[in-house]
């Protein structure tokens, strides 16, 4: 077990740092760069914490939606494969609810604020939970 900050908290207080005590302080022309800064160090915790379960969680969808084990990477292009030759399509039961699903939870980590993704949210399209 790893010694406690762990590596997105340790993220989650430079971000802080820079949004609430370096920003204000900060000549307007450097601003924008240190937002850009912030946003990535965010985005990078957001992946710290959720990817491992989104991963997971697909590589259980694809196993069941392709009948056979392998890596997420086999079997996402396995997946592709099957798209470009036809024989899966969006009729394909559970082809729909896994790109969904694949979707949501990138989106979880990438622009989780992103307007599109919130009306999803509310819909009830499912993602991966958030800590």
């Amino acid at each position: 077990m790893l010694d406690q900050p762990n590596g997105a908290a340790i993220l989650d207080s430079v971000s802080r740092l820079l949004r609430e005590s370096l920003m204000p302080a900060l000549p307007d022309a450097l601003v924008f760069q240190a937002r850009v800064a912030a946003n990535a160090i965010d985005l990078v915790a957001r992946e710290i914490r959720q990817a491992p379960a989104a991963e997971q969680q697909a590589l259980a969808r694809l196993a069941a939606l392709l009948a056979g084990p392998g890596d997420l990477g086999e079997l996402e292009t396995q997946l592709a494969s099957r798209i470009r030759s036809g024989e899966m399509d969006l009729q394909t039961p559970g082809l729909f609810e896994h790109l969904l699903a694949t979707a949501m939870a990138k989106m979880a980590i990438d622009q989780p604020a992103y307007q599109s993704y919130r009306q999803e949210l509310e819909r009830g399209a499912r993602a991966v939970p958030r800590d």
